[in-house]
């Protein structure tokens, strides 16, 4: 309940235990005007990892639970992931709809602007946003670019080499810390006001790997070396982590980039939150620890 003796309204967290839900239902429980409804696979997860909020067991293959889930919620962040599964954004708004929620906010992505974007993943991203358009539902889309958190995966390079290994190098994106896109995804579930609206969501200038392992480095206080990688190389270690469709999808998205795709800068983090984005480095303070000790 508020202060003034009224039951808060209940805002549900599809997607918690991931990079932008655990964020989210972190916001959420700072803000305190709402109460956090976690929707998750594995509700012990979400205890384990200390996530605020009551978690409920759902599957987005499970429209009659994903309902029941739903029910009594006024709003809810909706994060999917499987471009092979579009019945899963269907089942989901569906559900929405039976249960009553009245705002949707979709996380999605900013390639569905680019025309030249026409991989498996970018095409389902525009379909779900034409799905949540024409659901009848309020919504708000955030389409994020590249999050800075895919930087953690040269954690154990750095940690044991004091190495970047990467594709086109020298191809800035202008990525965005996730911290940003939760807090536009707060602002979003809890203010009315912004539906019907869409935040391109990017940092305040667009940089290359090697750059931000210049940066990186700088952060840690040791000279790290970026290593160029082949096409070749760099399809060959995304197999061993993703299914064939998605490195498709990695490698087109990498041309793209290469050729100047994403590397233009967005108001939409101030526009949402009212401040600048965060840049680089302050991700790198935030996360530094997951790049030591020092070889």
């Amino acid at each position: 309940m508020t202060a003034d003796g009224r039951n808060r309204p209940v805002v549900a967290v599809t997607g918690a235990t991931g990079t932008v839900g655990r964020l989210v239902a972190h916001g959420l429980a700072a803000d305190g005007s709402a109460e956090v409804r976690l929707l998750v696979r594995d509700p012990g997860k979400a205890v384990r990892e200390g996530l605020p909020g009551h978690a409920v067991a759902v599957d987005f293959g499970e429209p009659g639970p994903l309902r029941e889930a739903l029910r009594g919620a006024e709003a809810v962040l909706l994060v999917t992931g499987d471009p092979l599964r579009p019945e899963h954004d269907e089942n989901a708004l569906a559900a929405a709809r039976a249960a009553g929620v009245r705002r949707v906010v979709k996380l999605s992505a900013l390639a569905v602007l680019d025309a030249g974007a026409q991989d498996p993943l970018t095409r389902w991203q525009r379909d779900n946003e034409e799905r949540l358009r024409a659901s009848g539902l309020d919504w708000t889309l955030l389409r994020p670019r590249a999050f800075m958190s895919n930087a953690l995966g040269w954690a154990a390079s750095v940690r044991q080499e004091g190495v970047v290994r990467g594709l086109y190098g020298s191809a800035r994106n202008a990525c965005v810390d996730p911290r940003d896109v939760a807090d536009a995804a707060v602002r979003a579930l809890l203010d009315p006001a912004c539906a019907g609206r869409t935040y391109a969501l990017t940092g305040p200038e667009p940089l290359s790997a090697r750059e931000q392992t210049e940066v990186l480095g700088h952060v840690l206080g040791r000279k790290l070396e970026f290593v160029e990688l082949t096409e070749d190389q760099a399809v060959e270690r995304w197999r061993t982590r993703w299914p064939e469709h998605m490195v498709r999808v990695l490698l087109e998205g990498a041309r793209r980039q290469r050729d100047g795709a994403k590397a233009a800068v967005a108001d939409g983090v101030r526009e949402a939150t009212g401040r600048p984005p965060r840049g680089f480095a302050d991700w790198a303070r935030a996360h530094a620890e997951a790049f030591g000790p020092a070889v």
